[in-house]
């Protein structure tokens, strides 16, 4: 047993386990450079960046700069979902104009209105799955998956009720119209490349 090991039997315990505390284990783990961490339903997950996946999250973001300015669109970024214990560094997240941190200094869920999360092989299915749900459970509008290994996207809209109920999947190539959303453009998919 390790002393992370003991220290979430001990906070597991006494009840008091916060996303907070378990962001403070992470910040003193030997997390490799380039490993982007989350917490999804109290689980720690480390995963590697590689290559394709960081051209493709690049590529999203250089085309979302064509209408947003630098200090609305994130990537790797800490926000805090509902449900047990979420805590997202998503690929990609656009927040809305004015939004304002929270007073942790962390961007606030109701201020997210666009997510996009590229799949890597070992934690692809929280962006299915619970991922996907916490972020239906948070009403942000517009949420995007990219998967290198299928050569596919999968749009996901019009959350109600915890689920999104406009569902759209195409392949790479294919043109992302989001201009039916709060988005207001055309992702081009081109150039994504795959694993």
């Amino acid at each position: 047993m390790t002393v992370l090991d003991d220290r979430i039997e001990m906070a597991d315990s006494s009840g008091e386990l916060t996303l907070d505390t378990m962001f403070e284990w992470v910040e003193t783990m030997p997390v490799p450079e380039g490993y982007k961490v989350e917490i999804v339903g109290g689980n720690i997950f480390m995963a590697p960046q590689r290559a394709t996946h960081w051209d493709i999250i690049l590529n999203i973001v250089e085309q979302l700069r064509a209408k947003y300015p630098r200090k609305r669109v994130r990537s790797d970024v800490r926000v805090d979902y509902p449900g047990h214990l979420n805590g997202f560094a998503s690929d990609v997240t656009v927040l809305a104009e004015g939004a304002a941190e929270n007073d942790k200094g962390l961007c606030r869920y109701q201020d997210v209105e666009f997510v996009a999360e590229v799949i890597s092989r070992k934690t692809g299915a929280n962006d299915y799955g619970p991922k996907k749900d916490a972020y239906a459970a948070a009403g942000v509008p517009v949420y995007l998956i990219v998967d290198p290994y299928t050569g596919r996207w999968h749009l996901h809209t019009k959350p109600k009720d915890g689920e999104y109920r406009g569902e759209l999947s195409l392949d790479f190539g294919d043109e992302i119209d989001l201009t039916g959303t709060v988005v207001g453009l055309v992702l081009e998919t081109g150039e994504f490349p795959r694993d």
